[in-house]
């Protein structure tokens, strides 16, 4: 979708789809969004909540009829378990991800911790696809003006090109990059200091298991710390990502830095960085 500043001032109903590493700003931007008439969709959102809602609540049951009390009520049918998701919270979503390592230390074994990946990324696609939908409902049941996506950071790993087709169809792809080394190296300590589940190219992660068992002086993954291995894949698929981000953007869509989107205070700030991505891209 590309457009020309007064065809984008004159747009009524604004549909933007953020694309970037996650912690560059999208769901807080979205979030900030949220409170001036944007609705706010959430890839890993409705990921969690329509797609991955059975294997995760098949996982909570799988741990619970562990112990002899829970299998007891779950079995007699005494008790529920509900995935409580929220927009702001995906921690169901992440736990069941979770992180490639020592099953003793909290991590999984190559072939569970794929079999999730797998189940993910089919989960991102069928969110992507409903987007259409939900520009629909945002309009004509929640009266909503305009729709910002808040699409995850693996959006551009996805080796689907029907999923970006789609989104340039029905919204306008705002980058928001990392352009400096004190940006990138911020946002790879935190990353590192609170090192979260990530979703990972099959070959992307059959390159790199062997290169970190090597630096570590291990035979199998499943001897490796599932927060040491996290840390150190991260900067991998941080640079792994960049050009596969950049190839969605320069085609298809408007950039910004990750620093003029730290500016953005309101709804009038957030319209103003897109009309100068918009102005920089017709120069």
């Amino acid at each position: 979708m590309k457009l020309t500043i007064a065809e984008f001032r004159a747009w009524p109903h604004k549909k933007i789809t953020l694309l970037g590493m996650s912690g560059v700003g999208k769901t807080w931007l979205s979030s900030l969004l949220r409170t001036q008439d944007w609705f706010h969709y959430s890839a890993d959102y409705r990921i969690g909540k329509r797609y991955l809602d059975e294997p995760i609540l098949d996982l909570v049951k799988q741990q619970a009829m562990q112990v002899p009390f829970l299998r007891d009520l779950l079995r007699r049918d005494w008790i529920d378990i509900k995935n409580n998701i929220k927009i702001d919270d995906l921690g169901p979503v992440l736990a069941f991800i979770g992180k490639l390592g020592d099953p003793a230390r909290g991590g999984l074994p190559l072939d569970e911790f794929s079999r999730r990946q797998a189940l993910y990324r089919a989960a991102e696609i069928a969110a992507m696809h409903d987007v259409p939908e939900f520009v629909k409902k945002a309009q004509e049941i929640y009266g909503y003006a305009h729709f910002v996506n808040d699409a995850a950071g693996s959006l551009c790993e996805l080796d689907d090109p029907g999923v970006i087709d789609l989104l340039v169809e029905h919204t306008l792809i705002l980058y928001i990059q990392v352009t400096t080394a004190a940006e990138e190296a911020e946002l790879i300590r935190r990353a590192q200091s609170d090192p979260k589940p990530l979703y990972f190219r099959p070959a992307f992660l059959a390159e790199h298991v062997p290169r970190y068992l090597r630096e570590k002086g291990l035979t199998d993954i499943t001897q490796a710390d599932p927060d040491d291995f996290t840390r150190w894949i991260f900067p991998h698929l941080f640079r792994e990502r960049l050009p596969r981000y950049e190839a969605i953007a320069r085609p298809y869509g408007y950039t910004v830095t990750s620093a003029e989107v730290a500016q953005v205070r309101d709804e009038r700030d957030f319209l103003e960085l897109l009309e100068n991505a918009i102005g920089r891209r017709c120069d």
